[in-house]
């Protein structure tokens, strides 16, 4: 089922009924109230589209723009400069081995990340900065309320194709914006840190899925895989750290791929520290004052009412060169 969130539907009717959007609210509201609530407030949106003659869906074909992208869609096809590539990673899927990989791409109304299934993890290796990639045959889902392109076996993903170009970027959704973190904001997507390690906490061990390495739940004998049943568990970690930049310091969470970067080490070394947590002592000490870049994004910590950075990407040697040079303005 096609997805568009509720002010995108009001603004619609605004536009095709030409009526105030606080005029349509209080149809919208009205209408809930009419049904007593057995309606959400999206689909009493609809209805009054439908009553006010405004179609909200207009028929899409060929080549989307991304602010025409929305969730539920199938076969889509959009062409976007590549902004970020991302880690592949393995995973099992039955008794195979299998991959996935995504990017970020933008066009001149907006970014979306694209996630690539099987072999198509495969072109990641293939694709660098600012190359312009076409998309044909995707779907569209959404992941913590932002919209994905997925890609698989049946879709294509055309590198630097001719006669395609992306001649600018929708430029508030630019990835890597380099942030300060006094600046973070909730909900903060993309953006890049640079800053010194002040705090290394405790490397924290969790049982996962050895097929599909998804969190596995602990049961009265064994541990339990949503998808594969009971299994005997392997293990992933994640890292928080605290970043200083000058301006501020915040909470930095990094996850597998992340840990190994930062900490330049290997799945096998990490997984020695859970036998023995006293030899990370001295990876946290060396750790504490280097100066990192990280890329990622902000998350609110409920528990604890604060902002934290969960890191997508990890340089744990920016070359100082480039950060003169962006501090001189060249």
């Amino acid at each position: 089922m096609i997805k568009i969130p509720y002010e995108e539907i009001v603004l619609k009717i605004n536009e095709k009924a030409k009526i105030p959007v606080s005029e349509i609210e209080d149809r919208v509201e009205k209408k809930m109230k009419q049904l007593s609530g057995l309606i959400s407030k999206e689909g009493a949106a609809h209805i009054v589209a439908n009553e006010l003659g405004a179609k909200i869906f207009e028929p899409l074909s060929g080549k989307l723009q991304i602010k025409n992208i929305l969730t539920g869609m199938r076969d889509v096809e959009a062409v976007g400069k590549v902004l970020q590539v991302y880690d592949t990673r393995e995973f099992m899927r039955g008794d195979a081995l299998s991959k996935v990989a995504s990017i970020l791409i933008g066009d001149e109304t907006g970014t979306i990340r694209a996630v690539l299934w099987g072999s198509q993890a495969d072109n990641a290796a293939n694709l660098g900065l600012n190359d312009v990639v076409k998309i044909v045959g995707a779907y569209v889902r959404e992941n913590n309320g932002r919209k994905e392109l997925h890609l698989n076996d049946r879709s294509q993903l055309l590198i630097n194709p001719k006669g395609e170009v992306v001649s600018e970027v929708f430029a508030e959704a630019k990835t890597g914006a380099r942030k300060e973190i006094k600046s973070l904001g909730e909900n903060d997507f993309d953006v890049e840190l640079l800053g010194t390690i002040v705090q290394v906490f405790d490397v924290k061990f969790y049982e996962i899925c050895p097929r599909c390495g998804k969190r596995a739940k602990p049961t009265a004998a064994l541990f339990e895989c949503a998808e594969h049943g009971n299994v005997i568990p392997a293990y992933s970690y994640v890292l928080n750290a605290v970043l200083d930049d000058g301006t501020e310091t915040i909470r930095c969470v990094f996850f597998r791929q992340q840990v190994e970067k930062l900490l330049g080490l290997n799945q096998e070394q990490l997984l020695n520290f859970r036998s023995n947590p006293a030899d990370f002592e001295v990876v946290k000490n060396e750790l504490l004052g280097t100066i990192v870049k990280l890329n990622g994004k902000t998350n609110k910590n409920s528990m604890f009412d604060r902002l934290e950075f969960v890191a997508n990407n990890v340089d744990a040697k920016p070359n100082p060169e480039e950060e003169m040079k962006r501090l001189q303005g060249n």
